[in-house]
């Protein structure tokens, strides 16, 4: 997506103010890509830019509060003060468009995307016998997205001296959190269904956008472990990475661009979700697929997506033919893989940078360099000994404390 201007207020600029169904936008949403294109200059495509995607509004909150974490810039809070709120608002007037309390999708467009979520092929959402799934649909990743930007935003405005928005969103995020698990959980498959569709019923396919709920922390302990269970069977797991779509589904195709394949950026999130929970050997696990998959790919780069072929001793990662290379999403994927490895935590704004490193047998020694928390920079060494992972700090240009979880607080 090319984006105009520069510096970081470009999606922000972006943000939509009034309704505009060619382009599927409304008051406060987030941009889904922007095409310089002569079919959209001629305005028979959407594109310009085009606001179809149920995700992108909520992840700009968490990414907001992310950031802040790492650069504590209080002036970018401040600049981002109305845009959070118009951002907010989407999500209880727009998002949750029919007020059941969750956020779906549809397009008001005649050349909008079917299916808005990150997976937005037009057939990408099915029901277990492979019939495609008509919208609206609320998808499970969604909610958790949800759960996570309310509680982002409720330290955002903690920061900002704002303590009954504060309130208010974290009493939201309680309340969505026992609602989504009472709607979204199959007791008998130990998993959380794909989404809800337009009738309100459970859309029963196992599909990879369930795992992803772990990086939101929407998922009670007691129920991660099923759930991890459940992702390393081998449906879901390919020795890669994760499917996007179960292949006892009918509409499985681990040459399809959604409904099998495997994608570096999902696996990225569902690792990240695994250190979340305690299961470090599970996250190291979908990092070693996708780390030997790039082995494969011209230069190491990761396309946007490959087959979700089975790895075997003798084949190789069988790409997608129309994947694009490089791609954004897939190359972020691996430094978000080397932060899952690490348990890379910044406090920026009380200069502390947490770590719970656990390096794998495949990677017995890696070093960070020119790693930025608050302005401070730091050089770091991490090394196997045996089962153990060490760690030494070898620069720092700046004040910052970096603390260690050893191995006993790890388990």
């Amino acid at each position: 997506m090319a984006l105009p201007g520069e510096g970081r207020s470009n999606l922000r600029k972006l943000q939509a103010e009034q309704e505009d169904d060619w382009r599927d936008a409304q008051p406060g949403k987030m941009p889904h890509e922007y095409r310089r294109d002569e079919i959209t200059q001629l305005g028979k495509l959407p594109y310009s830019p085009y606001y179809g995607t149920v995700d992108t509004t909520i992840l700009w909150i968490v990414t907001l509060a992310e950031t802040y974490d790492w650069n504590a810039d209080t002036s970018m809070l401040a600049e981002a003060r109305k845009p959070l709120e118009k951002a907010l608002l989407w999500i209880d007037k727009y998002g949750d468009f029919d007020g059941d309390g969750f956020v779906e999708y549809i397009t008001r467009s005649p050349a909008g995307l079917r299916n808005q979520g990150w997976k937005d092929s037009g057939d990408a959402i099915v029901y277990p016998d492979g019939k495609l799934v008509d919208p609206p649909i609320a998808l499970c990743e969604v909610q958790g997205y949800v759960y996570a930007a309310w509680l982002r935003a409720a330290k955002i405005y903690e920061v900002l001296g704002e303590t009954q928005p504060a309130q208010k969103l974290r009493q939201k995020a309680e309340e969505l959190y026992q609602r989504f698990n009472d709607r979204f959980w199959m007791e008998k498959e130990g998993f959380y269904c794909l989404g809800l569709d337009n009738r309100k019923q459970q859309i029963q396919s196992i599909a990879s956008n369930c795992v992803q709920l772990l990086w939101t922390g929407i998922v009670p302990l007691e129920r991660a472990k099923k759930v991890v269970e459940r992702l390393f069977q081998k449906d879901m797991w390919c020795g890669w990475g994760v499917r996007t779509l179960s292949s006892q589904n009918p509409a499985y195709n681990p040459i399809s661009y959604q409904c099998g394949s495997v994608w570096p950026h999902d696996n990225s999130i569902i690792a990240m979700g695994l250190k979340r929970y305690g299961y470090h050997e599970e996250a190291n696990r979908i990092a070693e697929g996708i780390f030997a998959a790039a082995s494969y790919f011209q230069a190491g780069r990761m396309p946007e997506l490959f087959a979700g072929i089975e790895r075997q001793r003798d084949n190789f990662p069988v790409p997608y033919p129309d994947a694009n290379i490089p791609q954004a999403w897939a190359a972020g994927g691996i430094f978000l893989l080397i932060r899952t490895i690490l348990g890379l935590e910044a406090n920026a704004p009380q200069r502390q940078l947490k770590l719970q490193p656990d390096l794998p047998e495949w990677l017995p020694d890696l070093e960070l360099i020119n790693l930025s928390v608050g302005g401070t920079k730091v050089r770091l060494r991490f090394w196997r000994e045996g089962k153990q992972t060490h760690w030494q700090l070898l620069q720092l240009d700046g004040q910052l404390e970096v603390l260690g979880m050893s191995e006993e607080q790890k388990r």
